[in-house]
């Protein structure tokens, strides 16, 4: 069976898209990965997925709620449904079968506005909470990425690191040295 990437995110701007779709392409270099919003997530991880990569905006310290996302609603401009975020998503995600939650290992990243980068709290810290409640194994620790102001922009440094740290992951998950 192939080993695959996965990475689920929540983007209410755009900014959390453009990170997950870097930090794709960062792991592409050492196994196959897929982005996913989400509100199209599936409900169970699939059997070939190997790293479970969940990402979203940083919301009241925390990931966002419904009423948080309706309040970046009001804002205008979303690219992604107020109803699910990764707080609902993973409180629904079902335990996969047999020994996948063993063979699974899973990271989380988060984007914040970046003049309050040292507020405690963060979502990519809460969600790999819930994800380690669950049995999960945590490949990596989270990661951070940082936007101008709420709506963005996030800046072009920010893409490259979230690419440079795919491309960690991959390493980290493969233990290969190199790029493949």
């Amino acid at each position: 069976m192939s080993e695959n990437a996965l990475i689920v995110y929540e983007s209410m701007f755009g900014n959390t898209e453009r990170i997950a779709r870097a930090v794709r392409d960062g792991l592409r270099a050492y196994l196959p990965a897929e982005t996913v919003p989400v509100n199209q997530a599936p409900d169970v991880v699939p059997a070939d997925v190997r790293l479970l990569v969940v990402g979203g905006p940083t919301h009241a310290f925390s990931m966002s709620r419904l009423s948080t996302r309706q309040d970046a609603w009001k804002q205008g401009g979303l690219v992604t449904p107020v109803e699910v975020g990764i707080r609902e998503w993973l409180a629904a995600m079902k335990q996969p079968a047999g020994d996948q939650v063993k063979r699974l290992q899973v990271t989380t990243f988060d984007t914040r506005i970046a003049r309050v980068r040292r507020l405690p709290g963060s979502a990519a810290r809460s969600a790999a909470k819930l994800l380690r409640r669950r049995g999960y194994q945590m490949l990596t620790t989270s990661e951070s990425f940082f936007v101008n102001e709420t709506t963005g922009p996030i800046r072009d440094v920010e893409i490259e690191r979230a690419e440079r740290w795919g491309a960690e992951l991959g390493r980290l998950l493969t233990g290969s040295a190199k790029v493949a």
